[in-house]
């Protein structure tokens, strides 16, 4: 099984009717019930769970963090940041998701402001295919249909992705790299742009295709903490590691 845990700040659900209309339940349990089959089992925390519901612990048996934040960053800890990001460093798998750009744990991953450009008009977007042949975009024809979206622009001030899946364009003329893939450490991380909670873009088909899809790829190959080891040569009689 894929162990997913599914972070949400889970707060416009709470204080906004209409957000609240889109995912009664919040949007943490919205992507949980989408992705639960026979190969993933899934967990949800918000930020009103102790400590974020994030500990060392719980991230050393989660294959793939899902994190999803918006209007209250600034309130997840420093430590919570830091944990998410040794973990990915370990070769655990994370997806951010839409304003999860500017969470600090996807800032640390980054060390860059992540900034870019924005607008709430309900601009319309075509999120394009630019690798059909990759994994992730399994299932989805030349482009991704957002009837509305909040408007992403370029440029953006994170590094440049190892590869990039999805660029959207907007009604509004602006475009953005949707859909990209960055590798830090032994892991891996999918930042997807599609999401703002006054729009029911969690439930379109080919979104909850893609973040799936995502889930399945990132899954860790391989997961071991980076440390700095002293060692002897390949050769020596005594051993190659030097035991501490």
């Amino acid at each position: 099984m894929i162990r997913v845990l599914v972070w949400n700040e889970f707060y416009h659900e709470q204080t906004k009717e209409s957000v609240k209309a889109i995912y009664p339940d919040g949007i943490h349990s919205t992507i949980a019930d989408f992705l639960k089959c026979d190969d993933i089992e899934v967990r949800t925390a918000t930020l009103e769970d102790e400590n974020c519901g994030i500990t060392k612990e719980i991230l050393d048996e989660t294959d793939v963090l899902i994190w999803w934040g918006h209007a209250r960053h600034h309130l997840v800890p420093d430590e919570v940041a830091a944990l998410v990001r040794d973990a990915v460093h370990s070769g655990m798998g994370a997806i951010f998701l839409h304003s999860g750009h500017h969470s600090k744990p996807f800032k640390a991953l980054m060390g860059t402001p992540c900034s870019l450009t924005w607008r709430e008009s309900g601009d319309s977007e075509l999120v394009w295919v630019t690798n059909p042949a990759h994994p992730i975009t399994q299932g989805i024809d030349r482009f991704i249909h957002l009837p509305n979206e909040e408007t992403y622009g370029e440029p953006v001030s994170s590094p440049n992705p190892d590869e990039v899946l999805f660029i959207g364009g907007y009604s509004g003329g602006e475009v953005f790299r949707s859909g990209c893939l960055f590798r830090r450490g032994n892991g891996q991380i999918f930042y997807f742009q599609p999401g703002h909670e006054t729009f029911p873009t969690f439930h379109i088909p080919e979104v909850q295709t893609v973040i799936r899809n995502a889930v399945r790829y990132l899954v860790p190959r391989y997961r071991a903490e980076i440390t700095c080891p002293h060692v002897r040569t390949w050769n020596d009689p005594e051993g190659y590691m030097i035991k501490k």
